[in-house]
């Protein structure tokens, strides 16, 4: 399904609540006090401005006795997504998130990756597939990053080890584009960057990838990733421990600047290497 026609399917889905919801003589505003959200997300759905989750689906169809309608359709239109089904809901919750925060201890998080980067990865992970696979998947993970190009995009913070550095995915040439990349949208004021040296030794959420994100209307939200798995966690109470350890990180961090220097040098070095092979 392409992004227009997803489109189109979720101002179906919105459309169909505000039915649905007229219908049964609700405002967005009692809506939302059944749901314990705000009349807001309430109209950002109907609008199709903000995309539900699977679990806010399900609660509208107990809050409007409507047998499973909008769970059905937020699975289909989310198995849709060119994303895995684990981390759609996370693609959809980006666009609308007023600040990110990524922790990475291995790899270029998804919104700062180069397509020769992306195309690296996705070739180590699927050796057999087609170059059209290939080529879709990298595309889904390049349009995630238009969020940083919007005027109104979100605060983004990423924290790395050096690991993410010292490791040639795809090659000098790609590594020293990619750490290029990185610095010019920290140089733009773009992004804020840190990266944890390996002189820091242990660190705290060492070898934990995370993503915390923030938003006008609703709770924040921490995601985990595993093999083939997501979690996306939204308790209060967990969202704020896993928020006290990123902070953590942070100060286990080299300052920006201190982190500009070390992504530049790590550049420098690739590409003088991509030019002597």
């Amino acid at each position: 399904m392409t992004n227009t026609s997803q489109q189109v399917g979720w101002e179906f889905w919105g459309s169909e609540l505000k039915n649905r919801r007229e219908g049964a003589g609700l405002s967005q505003e009692e809506l939302g006090r059944r749901l314990f959200a705000s009349h807001a997300l309430i109209s950002r759905f109907e609008s199709a401005e903000r995309r539900p989750r699977l679990d806010m689906a399900i609660q509208i169809d107990q809050a409007l006795e409507t047998d499973g309608f909008f769970e059905r359709l937020c699975r289909k239109l989310l198995e849709a997504s060119p994303y895995a089904s684990y981390f759609a809901a996370v693609a959809e919750l980006e666009r609308v998130a007023t600040k990110i925060c990524d922790c990475e201890p291995m790899i270029v998080p998804g919104l700062l990756q180069t397509g020769a980067y992306a195309q690296a990865l996705m070739l180590a992970g699927n050796p057999l597939a087609t170059d059209a696979d290939i080529d879709d998947k990298v595309r889904a993970r390049l349009d995630r990053a238009v969020v940083l190009k919007e005027a109104t995009r979100p605060v983004y913070w990423a924290v790395l080890h050096e690991t993410v550095l010292r490791v040639p995915v795809g090659g000098s040439a790609v590594m020293a584009e990619q750490l290029e990349h990185i610095a010019r949208l920290a140089r733009e004021r773009k992004i804020l960057v840190q990266v944890v040296p390996f002189t820091a030794g242990a660190y705290p959420l060492m070898g934990k990838m995370l993503t915390l994100m923030e938003f006008d209307d609703a709770p924040p939200t921490a995601y985990t990733e595993g093999m083939y798995s997501g979690n996306l966690l939204d308790d209060p109470a967990v969202v704020k421990r896993v928020q006290h350890g990123y902070d953590l990180l942070r100060a286990a961090a080299l300052p920006q600047e201190a982190t500009l220097s070390l992504i530049e040098s790590a550049a420098e070095d690739y590409r003088r290497c991509a030019s002597t092979t």
